[in-house]
């Protein structure tokens, strides 16, 4: 059967996945986000259902004053009699710690910290001992991919960390995982940078404290060279095998707005790639070592893609995400609606707004909702953000001022903030539509059936390119002020 990649689309990066009981699991990164670290189910490797988060409760990750692109780095999970484990990095704190539980519909634990710097850490179960796996420095300021064996059940160290491989000279060596498969050990890591000059390699031994020998192959997957191809910066992979005996690959890439403009602001995506092995036991993945839009792979599925989420198909505890934690008396949810109040918390700033996101998953979007002010005050604003950072978003809402309500879009980019456009309305509710081509967004408001264009924005100002960062576009739902506004049919359909 033939698939399309990405086979998880949108902002869901740093992809690692398990085998467990016949089904397979994916985490992803999550930064600022809450709850945090997207956990996913699969019986074939190309569909996926979430089914949770692992850090869904506030005790477990520290958010509070977390910039964009910080906090949760690049989790790892993995599986080990019967017992799930998924270790990762607050980056704002600088801790690596991990969670467990026994029941992957369940809560998880507390957070494991473990006293070993880097980040992206990884987890290697073998014959009785448990190693822990980053990138960082030795004590010579030397980068590299370090291991320690650790007591799986307090965290704590048993071994020094050592250096064990600095990569093929790739910049900012990354993603580190082990696998034990036959008499080998291998080390697979990303290097390049998660950007355009992205790459896997891999180095094996017949130690799991090495020395390492680096792959002829390498690097064994990247989309650095192929051109013209929307996809690119593939890296940051993770192996698998399936019951039938195959191994694949998921690993992190975007795709870019147009051949010729290579800016991306859906986030980096979740891929998934053939890999092989060659006859002295070296891996290979895809087809000539890059990664490409569908392959054909053995099995008997169909893939299935979700085009059309409401408020009555979504649910609150698996698509929808806050800004860091939640003040959760600001948000009421009903099964066909949501009632947000405000605070005076804006969307600039490094906190907890009022704001309830989903991710944008596809270039063309129609995207609308109707808005209705509950209770306002003087100066109050409700509406749809499409939300890359604190600096860059375009906001399209409602507000309230000397009595009268109006629709307004603002665009935000950098240090510009620009009113682009304010219309009068006669009543305190409205339709806020957004659509959107991969090169950009377009504003109306619909009032007593009449459309009217507000304006245009391009695509390309919230790319990671502009903006920086490692997240992707969130339409989120916002509040500021004093009021409550109500939210009823949200709909998002892709084509």
């Amino acid at each position: 059967m033939q698939y399309q990649n990405p086979v998880v689309r949108g902002f869901y990066p740093d992809p690692s996945i398990c085998a467990a009981n016949g089904k397979f699991y994916l985490v992803n990164s999550s930064f600022q986000y809450f709850p945090g670290v997207p956990l996913f189910e699969s019986e074939d490797l190309v569909n996926y259902k979430q089914i949770g988060h692992v850090l869904s409760q506030k005790e477990q990750v520290y958010l509070e004053g977390v910039r964009s692109s910080g906090g949760v780095f690049a989790p790892t999970i993995r599986f080990h009699q019967g017992r799930f484990y998924m270790v990762t990095n607050n980056n704002s704190t600088n801790e690596n710690f991990y969670v467990w539980t026994d029941d992957i519909r369940g809560n998880w634990s507390a957070p494991i910290v473990v006293d070993q710097d880097g980040i992206d850490p990884s987890l290697l179960f073998d014959d009785g001992h448990v190693y822990f796996i980053s990138n960082g420095q030795d004590e010579n300021g030397t980068n590299g991919v370090r291991q320690c064996e650790i007591n799986i059940e307090t965290g704590e160290r048993l071994t020094p960390s050592r250096l064990l491989w600095t990569g093929t000279g790739g910049r900012y060596i990354e993603s580190p995982h082990m696998y034990k498969i036959g008499d080998w050990y291998y080390l697979m890591v990303a290097e390049g940078g998660t950007e355009y000059g992205h790459m896997i390699t891999v180095a094996r031994s017949k130690s799991v404290w090495g020395p390492f020998e680096s792959c002829p192959y390498n690097p064994i997957l990247t989309n650095r060279n192929k051109a013209p191809n929307i996809i690119q910066g593939i890296g940051h992979g993770d192996l698998v095998q399936n019951t039938d005996g195959n191994w694949y690959m998921v690993c992190l890439g975007f795709r870019q707005i147009h051949l010729w403009q290579p800016y991306h602001h859906l986030g980096r995506e979740c891929f998934l790639v053939p890999v092989s092995f060659t006859e002295d036991g070296w891996i290979t993945a895809g087809i000539d070592g890059t990664c490409d839009d569908s392959y054909e792979i053995p099995g008997d599925f169909i893939q299935n893609r979700k085009q059309v989420f409401t408020f009555e198909n979504t649910s609150p505890n698996l698509d929808w995400i806050y800004l860091r934690h939640p003040v959760t008396k600001n948000y009421s949810i009903m099964e066909d609606s949501i009632t947000l109040t405000g605070s005076p918390v804006t969307l600039e700033e490094v906190s907890s707004p009022t704001f309830y996101g989903i991710r944008q998953i596809d270039f063309a979007m129609d995207c609308s909702v109707h808005c209705k002010f509950q209770d306002a005050a003087e100066c109050f604003e409700s509406g749809i953000t499409i939300y890359m950072d604190e600096q860059q978003h375009y906001d399209l809402a409602l507000t309230q001022k000397e009595g009268k309500t109006y629709a307004v879009l603002k665009l935000n980019i950098g240090d510009i903030k620009h009113e682009q456009k304010r219309i009068p309305l006669s009543t305190n509710a409205a339709k806020l539509i957004i659509r959107s081509d991969a090169t950009h967004y377009h504003f109306f408001v619909e009032e007593n059936g009449q459309e009217q264009l507000l304006g245009d924005a391009q695509s390309r100002y919230l790319s990671s390119e502009v903006a920086s960062g490692f997240t992707g576009v969130i339409i989120g739902l916002y509040a500021i002020g004093e009021g409550k506004s109500t939210f009823h049919s949200f709909c998002k359909s892709y084509q």
